[in-house]
């Protein structure tokens, strides 16, 4: 089965001030640690940026830069997208062609925005997903703390689960390539 990891929006913008995610530094370690063993099996990763024409998320502004701290390498993949989902209008379906790649493990920011839309659309698509449960994370929505967002998710995401793609919810020490 093949496999890549994708990395979504590990941003500066969602990494440090107003829309710092719950528990960045930990989730960053995981991420590292999680992409680290994925080059080291082999395994594509992909770094997703997202970007906007105004805000934090400008294409080479400070925030929309990938996070200080994320441990990247010159043969990542990258992809730039200006929606939630990942797939929609970029290259990504391109270099990872589901007649090819089966299984994707999904980690980022934010849960309940991008990391959803991304993981709902991979699954549409016909990919088999696992989540790496503590490498993800979002902030607090003001009706919801950014854990109770993150564990709902993770429970939601492993009830997607069909006949069409399959769908693991596991912390990602768990996670094999």
């Amino acid at each position: 089965m093949t496999t890549a990891l994708l990395i979504i929006d590990v941003q500066q913008a969602l990494c440090a001030g107003e829309y710092q995610c719950f528990e960045i530094d930990r989730v960053i370690a995981t991420i590292n640690d999680l992409s680290q063993r994925a080059r080291d099996a082999g395994v594509p990763v992909v770094l997703i940026q997202h970007e906007e024409k105004d805000g934090p998320f400008v294409h080479g502004a400070d925030g929309w830069q990938l996070a200080n701290g994320l441990l990247t390498s010159t043969k990542d993949l990258l992809v730039g997208k200006t929606t939630g989902d990942s797939f929609y209008q970029t290259d990504l379906g391109k270099l990872l062609p589901s007649e090819d790649f089966e299984r994707l493990i999904i980690c980022g920011l934010q849960t309940d925005y991008c990391v959803n839309a991304t993981v709902r659309s991979a699954h549409s698509l016909g990919y088999d997903i696992v989540i790496a449960q503590d490498a993800h994370s979002t902030v607090d929505n003001g009706n919801m703390s950014a854990e109770d967002i993150i564990a709902e998710h993770n429970k939601d995401f492993a009830a997607l689960t069909s006949s069409v793609a399959r769908i693991d919810v596991k912390p990602a020490t768990q996670i094999t390539f």
